[in-house]
Formats: structure tokens, C-alpha cells, sequence
């Protein structure tokens, strides 16, 4: 007989109580059920089962095969949903959740050719600059920026980005143009209100000494792309990634405004609950994303 359903009959009688309750779980016969643990125990050398007018109940050699044959059950059964949903088309609710900024400027564009590609999928992504709790508050998946905090979450990387201190032409003409990180104390630094860190910027020096500047300036604001419209007008320096800036240094309005300092580089990550598998629409969006920024990163934005 199949083992896997000799541990189930069993299984089954231990949880319902009784031979009965169990093959009208199981949806076949009790003599089958019967013959199914009768044979498992011939096959064991062991009696499982106390059986008597009243009542059944496991052994203590049949409450310890019990837990074990559990666990194989549970095993086959996550091996069955396994194969099932990677057979599947993708569909169904995707929630993302994403920081502003990377959401509008380079989510929000390409979103429209995944729902094509995927017609069964529906997207609710939520834009905020926190991080959220994926699970708790019903999070399929989420974009992230920088080092991973939650190492419990699987994490995928999709590409790269930089951070560089950035101005406007006409900043650096009226205020001048720092040339060291210790030059920064005299200039007017935007200060990002949501970052962990607090009113300070992490930098490399060209030694590879690790420095931190206090940002002291006449705007705080709590989104990027705003800090960078301040930086834009002149109204101070900002230190952004590479993935806000890159069109407006193309364009002439920003320049980097210490050149020699070390680039620092983030990794940009799709992360989502942990689990033995991915969700296909979960799997199918982080395909996607790997493919479309394939040409983007570190600096190429």
C-alpha cells in the first residue's frame, strides 16, 4: 500500500478520535481507513493504536510516529501546492509597497507594461517613506533602498544606485564651491526630515575615512523629489541617489559638487515574506522588474 496514505489514515484517526469520524474525513470507507493503519503497523513491526469499544488513541511508540508522519504530510502537501502554483498563471491582488520618490519616478512608468503582460493581476501599490511591516499590515512584497534592516525577509536585488552630493550652477557661483567635506560647514545643506539617521550625511572621504556632517540649512522635507526642486532653485546642496538627480544633471540644472569624493553605492531590492515559495504574481512582478532595469544603475538612470 502507499505509505503516504497509510501516515494520513493514521494521522487522521488520531486527530478525529476514531475510525468512524475518520473515513468520513478522509471520504472513503472505515474498513478501509482500518486496513490502511492495520497495514502500516504490520509494515512497522508496532502497535500504533489502542483500540477499544470506546474510544482509540495513539501509543507512545504511536504518539511519536504521529508528530513525525505530521510533518511528511505537511512536507507533500507544501510539495503538491509548490508544483500546482508554479503551473498557474499569475493573478490575483498584488500590494506593493515603495518609497515615493523611486515609485513615482521609475515604478509608477513601467507598471503599465507588466499589467499588460500579466491582464490577471491587479496592483494597489501604497507610496510612503517608511518601512512597513509586510505581513502585518498586508504587504505582498516590497521595493527597498539600501541595507537591509529585516533579515528575515527573502530579498531579491534589482539593481543599483549612488549617492552624491548635488547643486545648482548657480548655488556654487554665488556661495562657492567646496572642495572638501570639512568645506561643508559653510553651506546651506538640505536636510531630508525622513531618513533613520537624522540631520546627518554618512560620507567617504577620498582617504576612506568614514565621516559624518550635521546638515544645517534653511529647508527640511521629508521627500526627495522636493529636495532636489529646492537644490534645483539654489537654495542649498542635497544629497540624493543617482536615480532622482540623473535627469537633471543630464540636463545641466545640478552638478556634482565634490567629484573626487568616493561614490557611494546602494542596492535596490524587491523583498517579501519568507516561505518555502514565491507567489507566481509575487514572482512574476520581480521577473519583471529584474528585466526592466536591466540598463539602469548605479549612475545610468
Amino acid at each position: 500500500m502507499d505509505r503516504l496514505t497509510e501516515m494520513e489514515a493514521f494521522a487522521t484517526v488520531v486527530d478525529q478520535g476514531g475510525f468512524t469520524d475518520a473515513a468520513r474525513k478522509m471520504g472513503i470507507s472505515k474498513s478501509a481507513v482500518s486496513k490502511h493503519v492495520s497495514s502500516l503497523e504490520a509494515r512497522l513491526g508496532a502497535r500504533l493504536l489502542n483500540r477499544t469499544t470506546r474510544r482509540v488513541s495513539p501509543t507512545e511508540i504511536g504518539l511519536a510516529y504521529y508528530d513525525r508522519a505530521l510533518r511528511v504530510l505537511n512536507d507533500a502537501g507544501e510539495a503538491d501546492a509548490l508544483v500546482s502554483s508554479m503551473q498557474s498563471d499569475p493573478s490575483g491582488l498584488l500590494r506593493i509597497s515603495v518609497a515615493t520618490d523611486f515609485g513615482v519616478n521609475h515604478l509608477s512608468p513601467v507598471l503599465g507594461q507588466f499589467l499588460e503582460e500579466f491582464p490577471d493581476i491587479t496592483v494597489n501599490m501604497v507610496l510612503n517613506n517608511r518601512y512597513v511591516e509586510l505581513i502585518s499590515e498586508g504587504f505582498d512584497m516590497a521595493i527597498r533602498i539600501g541595507e537591509l534592516e529585516d533579515s528575515t525577509l527573502r530579498a531579491r536585488k534589482l539593481t543599483e544606485t549612488t549617492k552624491r552630493m548635488i547643486a545648482s550652477p548657480g548655488y556654487l557661483d554665488k556661495y562657492g564651491r567646496p572642495t572638501k567635506i570639512d568645506d561643508l560647514n559653510e553651506h546651506k545643506l538640505l536636510h531630508y526630515s525622513s531618513q533613520a539617521n537624522g540631520s546627518v550625511w554618512k560620507l567617504t572621504a577620498p582617504s576612506g575615512e568614514k565621516r559624518q556632517v550635521r546638515t544645517a540649512g534653511g529647508l527640511s522635507v521629508n521627500d526627495g523629489q522636493s529636495l532636489l526642486n529646492a537644490a534645483i532653485s539654489g537654495l542649498g546642496i542635497a544629497y540624493l541617489p543617482s536615480f532622482l538627480y540623473a535627469n537633471a544633471m543630464k540636463a545641466g540644472q545640478v552638478v556634482d559638487v565634490i567629484p573626487d569624493l568616493p561614490y557611494e553605492t546602494q542596492g535596490i531590492y524587491a523583498v517579501y515574506p519568507p516561505g518555502r515559495f514565491t507567489q507566481p504574481k509575487v514572482r512574476a512582478f520581480i521577473d519583471f522588474l529584474v528585466n526592466a532595469f536591466a540598463d539602469k544603475g548605479p549612475t545610468d538612470w
